[in-house]
């Protein structure tokens, strides 16, 4: 007899493939009451159970009826280094064809036949054990400056082969980026900027959206959504450096952020109308406020693109400048504005982003009153004695945020 054992982590889920095992049982003799919890060569057989799926492959007719398997024991014998009935290969299986009997968490990662918890729940030690698919490449990435640029982060979007699209993985690397930066008081700019030459952001990808059904869809765009949210809220000042196309998504990411540049060549729009969809990821929302809510709805209904000067007029950007022969306009355009708002007082920035931010969503009389609460959080602040005194002194400042 043999059995397949499916072995999943989150983050070979998110990637549509998983690693399969087969293991000759047919000399496994029956375990007899034996404990895994007091098995030292099994550490953690509690996690060990949640991470594999059984099914057996009968080899013959005959063996329908006539083996049993002991489960136990043969998660036990996985389990112990030294076992040599085991014999690994893997096979990449892809999701839509092997594990669409699995159910769907409300996060969209994948549970575990007969499991309560979601693979997201596995350690991540355990998702690297030897069972495991390989790590995923990494499609976002983060860079500090350093010197007299100290307080610059800068989010880099690598996914060169898919033009920066909005999958699972690189949804997933930018979340956990952006919530780090967001409890990092060392950071005091931060520019969204693309190593993918030509191309901000694609938008999304429509080859793994073509794999969900509706309700798989439905939570991936909440995810999205969630995303371009985390990044809007980031206390510190954002910068979208857009040295090309930036559509659906993309845009919408740029959108997210406080401020954005863009080369004259870029190109961007919310282009979801003309695939049948609308813009679910905060566009349909975001834009209206930015250019006016009758510009937006001509630019939302007819999918139009538009250029970095037109966005420029049209309030859609910042600042506009003419492409260079490296490719970086927008960004060296970014970096430019990163280092106007670089000495200013840290605290001060982030008390003025949140009473702008919080103010344009209420009537006067409120935003006055979060002004005034927003202020009162900067009086006490060492910064601003220290913007007094350097006033006095004819000095520049010199800020701690504190």
């Amino acid at each position: 007899m043999q059995v397949k054992i499916l072995i999943m982590n989150e983050r070979s889920c998110s990637l549509g493939v998983v690693a399969a095992v087969v293991v000759d049982c047919e000399q496994v003799p029956p375990s007899s009451g034996r404990n895994l919890q007091k098995t030292s060569c099994c550490p953690r057989p509690d996690t060990f159970f949640s991470q594999v799926a059984l099914t057996p492959l009968l080899l013959g007719p005959k063996h329908r009826t006539k083996q049993k398997l002991n489960m136990a024991s043969v998660l036990y014998r996985l389990a112990v280094p030294r076992c040599s009935l085991l014999r690994r290969l893997a096979v990449p299986l892809r999701e839509t064809q092997r594990l669409k009997h699995h159910g769907l968490h409300r996060d969209g990662t994948r549970l575990l036949a007969g499991e309560s918890r979601s693979l997201a729940a596995c350690s991540r030690a355990d998702s690297r054990s030897q069972h495991t698919a390989p790590e995923a490449s990494v499609e976002v990435d983060l860079k500090r400056l350093e010197g007299q640029d100290e307080g610059i982060v800068e989010v880099l979007m690598c996914r060169h082969r898919a033009r920066n699209a909005l999958g699972h993985t690189f949804v997933s690397q930018m979340r956990e980026l952006v919530s780090t930066l967001s409890h990092d008081s060392a950071v005091r700019v931060v520019i969204f900027r693309s190593l993918v030459p030509g191309v901000f952001c694609a938008g999304a990808d429509l080859k793994e959206r073509a794999l969900m059904d509706n309700s798989e869809s439905d939570l991936f765009v909440h995810s999205l959504r969630s995303l371009m949210t985390q990044i809007a809220i980031l206390p510190t000042p954002t910068i979208a450096a857009m040295d090309g196309v930036a559509l659906g998504g993309g845009l919408e990411l740029a959108l997210a952020c406080d401020l954005r540049t863009a080369s004259t060549s870029a190109q961007m729009g919310l282009i979801e109308t003309t695939r049948g969809l609308l813009p679910g990821a905060g566009g349909s929302q975001r834009l209206p406020r930015m250019v006016g809510v009758t510009l937006a709805k001509e630019l939302i209904f007819t999918g139009r693109r538009v250029g970095g000067q037109a966005a420029l007029e049209l309030g859609l950007v910042n600042r506009a400048v003419e492409q260079n022969q490296s490719g970086d306009a927008a960004y060296k355009e970014a970096l430019t504005l990163a280092r106007e708002i670089l000495p200013q007082a840290p605290f001060a920035v982030r008390m003025a982003k949140e009473a702008i931010n919080r103010g344009v969503e209420v009537d006067i009389g409120s935003a006055m009153a979060i002004e005034r609460l927003c202020y009162a959080r900067v009086i006490p602040t060492r910064d601003r004695r220290e913007g007094m005194a350097a006033f006095i002194e004819k000095r520049p400042p010199r800020y701690t945020g504190e």
